[in-house]
């Protein structure tokens, strides 16, 4: 009987870690990408959610309205020195960083509310910067999102598109 009860404990604890991993088990999971450009430190903290079928830009993603750049919290953007984001002047600082994706460019948004969950308490009066910037078709699918820092520019890539921005 004692034999019997221990399995039944073991057997009730092991269910209980299995749902446990699979609820902190993201769909979306988080991601960083870290780079150095010029002198400035950047990291890019996001979750990276996968096309699974579906189609992006124009749908999931719509077109004219914000966008977090990621999924779950808004992405996060981070540099330890100023930068110049496609000319214009970015302070030092972490800023949520948002998109507004049309059919033939994306605006870009560098919100002082660093820590925001999605969209839902965007405000515009709070933008330290906003640029304009054509997108590019990829000649990959990127499953997953993905930023990529590069020597003089940062592109965010995901399905069939690939935004990059030049920073200085």
């Amino acid at each position: 009987m004692k034999i019997q009860k221990n399995l039944l404990l073991l057997f009730v604890a092991f269910c209980m870690i299995t749902v446990s991993n699979a609820q902190e088990k993201r769909a979306s999971p988080a991601a960083v990408a870290k780079g150095k450009i010029d002198s400035a430190n950047i990291t890019i903290n996001y979750s990276s959610p996968s096309v699974k079928g579906r189609k992006i830009w124009g749908e999931l993603v719509p077109y004219d309205k914000i966008w977090r750049a990621g999924a779950n919290e808004a992405t996060t953007i981070e540099t330890d020195k100023d930068i110049t984001i496609e000319g214009s002047k970015l302070p030092a600082g972490k800023y949520s960083f948002f998109v507004i994706p049309k059919e033939n460019e994306s605006v870009l948004i560098f919100n002082k509310i660093a820590k925001q969950s999605g969209t839902s308490n965007y405000n515009e009066k709070e933008d330290q910067l906003r640029v304009a910037v054509n997108q590019k078709i990829s000649n990959s699918n990127a499953e997953s999102l993905l930023y990529i820092i590069n020597k003089n520019s940062i592109v965010l890539s995901w399905e069939k598109w690939d935004i990059p921005f030049l920073v200085k």
